[in-house]
């Protein structure tokens, strides 16, 4: 079986992020970087099914130099080898033209039977690159998923939502996002950073993909932040004294904010 696993180096929810006064992009060098941790499970998944079918697994990442940190993080957990989708025009890129890229990216790969990915990233929250990956691939897509089973040339996948569990399936190639609850990464050991620095990660730049450099960055993209605002502090909330009529103020606040 030959999965592949979208991975993106974000920055650490411990430090703090912020927007670049330039260009409202996120200011990536504020902080430190890491690899996502909902990437890790997506890694660990196919980890997971090479174990039980076999093949081999690639990850896939479109970002900075610096996010081969992240690619070797994943290296050393296992994973076979990678694709580095590295170009400055990739600068300020939306879901859109990142899915376009990603998905380029992975039609570089021969015969891929899986792509998964974590069901949305730290920094950004989208919550859509995998679908919109899919629709690029014209590949089934499968989301949400807290268990993944493949049988044969099908995909079997237990989706959470907020009105419940579902039983869903597809037949191979597709797309499956994960969830935090699909499992728990495991650590790299020792031996595995040292055989992650002899793995093999392709470079490459937009050029390589057949794709223009209007149709991605900034200027490519379809959505922009126009501006952006620190988030304000936070200030003291409003005390009500009870002198026998405080369950009558409350309900009069309540009714102010229109929550009742």
């Amino acid at each position: 079986m030959n999965i592949v696993v979208l991975v993106k180096q974000v920055p650490d929810t411990y430090s703090e992020r912020r927007l670049t006064d330039s260009d409202h992009t996120l200011d990536r060098e504020s902080a430190d970087a890491v690899l996502d941790e909902i990437n890790e499970r997506a890694v660990e998944e196919a980890l997971r099914l090479q174990a039980d079918h076999g093949g081999e697994v690639t990850v896939v990442c479109a970002g900075p130099q610096r996010a081969t940190d992240a690619i070797r993080k994943a290296l050393s957990m296992g994973v076979d080898k990678a694709v580095h989708v590295c170009d400055e025009v990739l600068h300020g890129s939306d879901a859109i033209a990142t899915a376009t890229v990603l998905a380029k990216a992975v039609g570089t790969i021969n015969g891929v039977d899986l792509v998964l990915a974590g069901n949305e990233a730290t920094d950004g929250r989208v919550g859509a690159l995998p679908a919109m990956v899919a629709e690029v691939l014209r590949m089934p897509a499968l989301t949400h998923a807290r268990k993944v089973e493949i049988d044969g040339t099908t995909v079997k996948v237990e989706r959470e939502t907020e009105e419940g569990v579902f039983f869903v399936e597809a037949s191979l190639p597709a797309v499956v996002s994960v969830n935090e609850k699909i499992n728990e990464p495991r650590y790299p050991s020792f031996k595995g950073i040292m055989a992650a620095k002899k793995k093999p990660v392709s470079t490459l730049g937009i050029a390589d993909l057949g794709i223009g450099a209007d149709e991605v960055g900034l200027a490519g993209s379809w959505s922009t932040v126009l501006s952006a605002a620190p988030k304000p502090p936070r200030t003291a909330g409003q005390r009500v004294e009870d002198d026998g009529d405080g369950g009558v103020k409350v309900a009069e606040y309540l009714v102010s904010q229109k929550l009742i």
